[in-house]
């Protein structure tokens, strides 16, 4: 699509299709955020010990790297916009089931219920917004994503803050229930939303053609492009897929190498988005600046400055990554991400502790281990943050793309439940510290830097059926 078809497209449909879909994402973020601050009436209520706190918070992201995979193989069954219907619909059930219940299985069984409903979100988002963007404002438009998965992240830690500050912290009550059990049922609201909102949008015409429904891919490319160029965009969405069968599986395999070679490239960006570690920031920043000697009040302010700082950011991404590509701002933020965390390793390494055996910062060190941890944020999400998304929904050609992204997915996921379930026993003072947690982290980043320059090719204003696997 040549830019003069991409201006006559109908940009107005298109944003309000792409802002539904981004819902999805803001109940990723704010799912993925709301356990931020509750870690304390958890372990209370449930009398949990540091492994079973690991393991509830990260129930979620089992059932995320679960609902990842599965949902990337049902959107080529079944459809993209059908299989989001079945996640908002677990969004909801999850948020109020973890919101009243007093039974831990339950607990645990209800937030691995919306972790599929989050990985089932945070494949699908992207899949979805790639297939119905033109081509030179793909970028822009799937980066939106990451902007709506930062707002549900900072939602849920304003929500967080002022449910603690009006209950006297989170093991206070409003209206008969603890604290943080607002801050797990604050996430029906947004859901609801999304739920209502995704019966007002068309299914992907990409998905359409390869079922055979080519007049119902053509009323939705009209819609979108305009008679001529719907025409046009059938032909070749149809030769981009097999003559002799229907998307599956099978499509990833490579023999000798179990997967093809762009979907090991998927697989790289997908983990090491999480081996960097920052969902560390994200679901344990309140437990990692009180570990740091501050209070919970003070912990959840500064949760909510991560999250600004980190929407600006992503706003910075999302006004260049249709410019100077996606492989660079992957660079950039590698090299960004290995000097913070570097920084934020020195600064905990002085680190000393107080008579209740509480870590305690220096002033000095102090202020640098913020300093550095809102950088390093902030180029996460002016490159890894978004562009790893964006990529997934793009990078794949049009015959594997949904079951590429259930690989990725799951790896995604697999990688990022492993980084927060190791983090509470490797970051005790008995065992690495802060210190050789975020030596780790920071190791990971220098890594990442090579891989993407020997792996990963630019997909910067490629149609999706130019990719190549």
């Amino acid at each position: 699509m040549n830019e003069a078809v991409a201006s006559r497209a109908n940009m107005g449909l298109i944003i309000a299709i792409v802002a539904v879909a981004t819902i999805g994402g803001l109940l990723f973020g704010y799912d993925s955020g709301a356990v931020n601050g509750t870690q304390a009436g958890l372990t209370e209520e449930f009398k949990l010990n540091s492994a079973w706190l690991g393991f509830t918070v990260g129930s979620l992201l089992i059932g995320c790297a679960v609902g990842a995979f599965f949902a990337g193989r049902l959107a080529d069954v079944i459809g993209r916009r059908t299989v989001m219907i079945l996640a908002a619909v677990l969004f909801v059930a999850g948020a109020l089931i973890q919101g009243f219940t007093g039974i831990h299985a339950l607990f645990v069984a209800a937030r691995f219920a919306g972790g599929m409903a989050v990985g089932a979100a945070s494949v699908l988002s992207p899949l979805y917004i790639s297939e119905v963007a033109p081509a030179q404002v793909r970028g822009r438009l799937t980066t939106v994503q990451q902007v709506m998965i930062i707002t549900g992240l900072t939602a849920a830690f304003v929500v967080n803050y002022f449910v603690a500050q009006n209950a006297g912290g989170s093991l206070g009550e409003l209206a008969g229930l603890h604290a943080w059990r607002w801050m797990y049922l604050a996430q029906a609201v947004p859901a609801v939303v999304f739920l209502a909102a995704l019966f007002l949008i068309p299914e992907s015409p990409r998905y359409l053609v390869s079922q055979g429904r080519e007049d119902a891919a053509r009323k939705v490319l009209t819609s979108l492009f305009g008679a001529e160029e719907a025409e046009r965009k059938i032909g070749e969405i149809r030769a981009s897929f097999s003559a002799d069968h229907r998307p599956s599986f099978r499509d990833v395999a490579a023999p000798g190498i179990v997967f093809r070679p762009i979907v090991w490239a998927g697989i790289m960006i997908a983990t090491f988005q999480q081996f960097v570690g920052i969902n560390i920031i994200f679901y344990y920043g309140e437990t990692l600046w009180k570990l740091a000697g501050v209070s919970e009040s003070v912990a959840l302010e500064r949760n909510i400055i991560s999250g600004l700082v980190s929407i600006a950011a992503v706003f910075a991404a999302l006004l260049t990554i249709d410019r100077i590509g996606r492989k660079p701002l992957l660079i950039i933020g590698s090299v960004g991400m290995a000097v913070t965390l570097g920084a934020m390793t020195w600064a905990f390494s002085g680190a000393g502790q107080d008579a209740a055996g509480n870590l305690v910062l220096g002033e000095i060190a102090g202020y640098i281990a913020l300093v550095a941890a809102n950088l390093y944020v902030i180029f996460f999400n002016f490159s890894w943050g978004p562009v790893m998304w964006v990529m997934l929904g793009e990078m794949f050609p049009n015959q594997m793309r949904g079951s590429a992204l259930a690989v990725a997915g799951l790896a995604q996921w697999g990688a990022n439940y492993l980084v927060v379930q190791s983090f509470p026993a490797m970051a005790d003072k008995d065992a690495l510290g802060l210190t050789g947690t975020y030596a780790i982290y920071t190791v990971a980043a220098v890594i990442s830097i090579f891989l993407v320059r020997k792996f990963i090719q630019e997909t910067k204003g490629k149609e999706l059926e130019e990719m190549q696997g």
